[in-house]
């Protein structure tokens, strides 16, 4: 398994930017696909986007597609998540995933989680 940490949650107005990073260790980074989930209150865990293992194609919620852009950087172990627009319904704790397979993060059974970061949007 890799080991992921996430950083760069926090309190934002609606409409504003927040990039989310994730650091990977224990495991090559560059040979799993890596993405993003999300729970918000209430609600069960849902897919935001994930890319495969090069970084060279991702794949976005439709919620989520137009705003947020993933990207990676395997030299640094690390996958990033820039929020642009975000609004209340983005509110969640957001996930790091990892996993050899682009499907199994799609679906929401990656076999590597972060411990989750806070990001909560204020109207």
């Amino acid at each position: 398994q890799v080991q992921l940490v996430e950083s760069g949650g926090g309190l934002v107005q609606a409409g504003g930017s927040l990039r989310l990073s994730c650091v990977a260790s224990g495991r090559t980074f560059s040979s799993y696909a890596a993405g993003w989930i999300r729970q918000a209150p209430g609600k069960e865990r849902e897919f935001v986007g994930a890319t495969i293992k090069s970084g060279s194609s991702t794949l976005y919620a439709d919620s989520v597609k137009g705003r947020f852009t993933i990207s990676r950087d395997n030299a640094k172990n690390t996958l990033y998540l820039q929020m642009n627009s975000l609004n209340v319904e983005d509110t969640a704790v957001y996930y790091c995933a990892a996993d050899q397979s682009l499907h199994s993060i799609v679906v929401v059974s990656p076999a590597s989680w972060g411990q989750g970061t806070q990001v909560t949007v204020s109207s």
